[in-house]
């Protein structure tokens, strides 16, 4: 059997061609608060996701930058639709939840650049 190297994610980043904009965006729209560090100097700004490790961190994008859709930050949420609902009314560009029963519900998100992200919560009961 493999020797075990890793325990858990410390940080997933995402290039942004605006810190500023992200910063905002980040914290306030989507309510991660503020940065747990700030360092737009070195192209850096990570916050906490409200669990011990995973934070999620925008990095200063390079030339010839283009949003991200393949690799998918996935965010915990207690509930999908309400999240959606919440976020839709900060202006956020949302798509509908897709439910699979028994498993999970989740729902694509837009951060102001393009860049897709996802929350999930559990599946509604049956």
């Amino acid at each position: 059997m493999p020797t075990q190297h890793f325990a858990g994610i410390n940080v997933v980043s995402i290039a942004v061609p605006d810190l500023d904009a992200a910063r905002h965006f980040y914290g306030e729209v989507l309510g991660l608060g503020a940065p747990e560090y700030d360092l737009p100097d070195a192209g850096w700004i990570e916050f906490r996701t409200g669990a011990a490790g995973g934070n999620l961190a925008v990095t200063h994008a390079e030339p010839g930058w283009a949003p991200s859709t393949g690799t998918t930050v996935v965010l915990n949420t207690d509930d999908c639709h309400a999240t959606r609902a919440a976020l839709r009314a900060r202006g956020v560009r949302c798509d509908n939840p897709v439910v699979f029963p028994g498993y999970v519900t989740f729902c694509s998100f837009y951060d102001p650049f393009g860049n897709r992200l996802q929350m999930c919560s559990p599946a509604p009961a049956e």
